[in-house]
């Protein structure tokens, strides 16, 4: 069955991808695809729609590079905020719903949007000046919240890991001194860090996080270092999920390397997983756009979100 477009003349799996390919952050484009469903839906009742953005977001999370966890706690507080005013819904024709609906939408997208920006504020007064930051990956937020205490006037040195080279044009342009250091470096370099600055695509109810491969040993590495580990995230990443462990991590982590054609072949192919679980214990503070919380205040933040 072909998917349906809009006034864009794309599929809402298609807008998502497009949003990913101009480097918008994974939850919003989620959240942009599913605002296309409410668009073209030619649902009759609540619980048709409900499904048909269920399925929408099944089809997002099989979309190459994008991070599950992060489409997935988008996607359940667009539709939990969406339907909050479910009782009106109940009353009202299926078209004043979905108006309704959109309008809820658009609000929610907005307020993502914003969320970035109130996580840089919480995290500028704890930038050093001369200070010297180790960050791994290439977390969007926390890239926004080092160029915003570079605008605020403080000067200060990022040493990047490997997965996080990408961002040194950037921080380059804004005249932030970047470093480049091997993954194998981080035990050498760490006595000289101020702290260690991290994103997440996931923020577990334990209050530990889910983040790109590595992110574990550093956070290990920092804490024997008695280094400060700070996490910069958005609460639409808040996760209603409590792993004890790495096997804890679902299926859809896992990347098959060997290729389809190889493991059809009955070759045998390695499995990794692209990201690793950090417990609470690692992490000593999460800059949010609800403010500043230890990990063990998630718990509390996620009930509010879901209640």
């Amino acid at each position: 069955m072909p998917e349906a477009v809009g006034s864009s003349g794309k599929s809402p799996v298609e807008i998502f991808k497009t949003s990913l390919a101009n480097n918008v952050s994974t939850g919003i484009a989620a959240i942009k695809g599913l605002m296309q469903v409410l668009e073209v839906a030619n649902a009759k009742t609540l619980q048709e729609l409900v499904a048909l953005l269920k399925a929408e977001t099944e089809k997002f999370k099989q979309v190459d590079n994008c991070s599950v966890i992060t489409v997935t706690s988008a996607s359940e507080l667009f539709l939990r905020f969406i339907t909050l005013a479910h009782t009106q819904l109940e009353t009202q024709v299926f078209e004043d719903c979905l108006k309704l609906m959109l309008d809820r939408g658009a609000e929610f997208l907005q307020k993502l949007e914003s969320m970035r920006g109130k996580v840089a504020e919480y995290f500028g007064p704890h930038v050093t000046d001369g200070g010297k930051i180790l960050v791994h990956g290439e977390s969007k937020v926390v890239l926004e919240a080092l160029l915003h205490a570079a605008k605020s006037g403080k000067e200060f040195e990022v040493y990047l890991t490997t997965s996080g080279w990408k961002l040194k044009k950037q921080l380059d342009a804004a005249n932030i001194v970047a470093n480049r250091i091997e993954d194998m470096a981080i035990g050498y370099v760490m006595n000289k860090m101020d702290c260690v600055v991290l994103g997440a695509e996931g923020v577990c109810e334990s209050g530990g996080i889910i983040n790109q491969i590595g992110t574990l040993p550093i956070a290990i590495v920092a804490k024997q270092f008695n280094k400060p580990v700070y996490t910069l995230v958005e609460s639409f990443k808040f996760v209603r999920f409590y792993p004890l462990q790495q096997d804890d991590l679902p299926e859809q982590y896992l990347e098959r390397t060997g290729g389809q054609e190889q493991s059809e072949a009955g070759a045998c192919a390695d499995l990794h997983s692209r990201v690793d679980y950090t417990p609470p214990a690692h992490i000593t503070l999460l800059f949010t756009d609800l403010g500043i919380l230890t990990p063990s205040a998630v718990s509390d933040e996620l009930i509010k979100i879901y209640l």
